[in-house]
């Protein structure tokens, strides 16, 4: 079995690059900041977790940012927004849907594919498309993907200049790029043949997901994810009567709030009993921006990992494919 067929060691291994030449994409593209209440983001999978990522990257911002993952526009997305159609392959129906919704309602809309139906949509409407490279599985994208928004928002005057914080996140991950992959590769061992369940506070829920899809797509199993404190006051719950072979993953920055550092700490205690195997990893970085991009960068090094313990073939989706073949 030829394992790894798209070579994807290689192209997570380029992952600060990516990051890098993303960084010199949609600085032409402007808009008037007085006429925008809100920020929009459209997308599905990987696509769609960029508007994830926005979120929690831009949580402290004034403008809201809202992620729409259907086929169909809430009413409060109208002409003061500000919306970003993202579709790596240009095709995904139901963000083409909503791009469509979006154009008939007069919003601001920049799309950002590597060709496909969005871009002759956004040459059709003349409205900005941003071009991204082609050849990369969607899941890897995410430089390319994010970068471009923050530059759109940061000539824009929305957000505070990004330039710095994006260097220093390149030279972060450059500089510890052999450490993150060889402590994910050993976590993979410790993975296989269970359940991940991945927790991170609300402030990094986007990470948490990531993990899970990365290990969903890369190593064709199931994982999940779910955050402090809500958590918590539910799904806690569940270890009563374990129904799995699991292995807990706990996500930690060190600009968490004291409650949720309290709450991981109760949290271990009360496990213990239990015998249900975890590990925790500290988010590292200079900036917040460093600290989402590696612990990115590692849960997709992990889903590659894992797919690798199993025999599989990281890069294909054969069963995302036949869905969308049979709709």
């Amino acid at each position: 079995m030829n394992i790894d067929s798209q070579n994807m060691i290689n192209v997570l291994r380029k992952f600060p690059d990516m990051i890098q030449k993303a960084s010199l994409l949609g600085d032409d593209v402007t808009f008037p900041k007085q006429l925008l209440n809100n920020i929009v983001v459209l997308g599905m999978g990987g696509s769609g977790f960029t508007g994830d990522l926005l979120k929690v990257y831009l949580y402290e911002n004034a403008i809201p940012v809202f992620v729409i993952k259907d086929y169909v526009l809430p009413k409060y997305v109208n002409r003061k927004s500000l919306v970003f159609a993202i579709s790596y392959s240009g095709n995904t129906e139901e963000t083409i849907s909503a791009y469509r919704s979006a154009i008939r309602r007069g919003c601001k809309v920049v799309s950002i594919s590597s060709g496909g139906k969005l871009k002759e949509l956004a040459k059709m409407n003349k409205n900005p498309h941003i071009n991204v490279p082609t050849g990369i599985q969607p899941r890897l994208a995410t430089p390319y993907l994010f970068i471009p928004i923050l530059n759109v928002l940061n000539y824009s005057g929305l957000i505070d200049d990004q330039e710095d914080i994006v260097k220093k996140c390149v030279k972060n991950l450059k500089s510890g790029s052999y450490q993150i992959e060889q402590s994910v590769k050993d976590l993979a061992g410790k993975v296989k043949g269970k359940i991940p369940i991945i927790y991170s506070s609300q402030k990094l829920f986007c990470v948490a997901e990531k993990w899970k899809t990365d290990i969903n797509e890369n190593a064709k199993t199931h994982a999940f994810y779910n955050v402090f404190p809500e958590f918590n006051h539910n799904e806690i719950c569940g270890y009563e009567n374990p129904n799995g072979n699991f292995h807990i993953i706990i996500l930690k920055d060190s600009e968490d709030h004291q409650k949720i550092k309290d709450r991981i700490k109760v949290f271990k205690k009360i496990m213990k009993p239990y015998n249900i195997s975890l590990t925790e990893i500290a988010v590292k970085g200079d900036n917040f921006l460093s600290r989402l991009f590696s612990s990115i960068w590692m849960g997709t090094y992990l889903g590659y990992f894992l797919a690798l313990e199993y025999e599989t073939d990281p890069s294909p989706v054969k069963i995302i494919e036949k869905f969308k073949k049979q709709l």
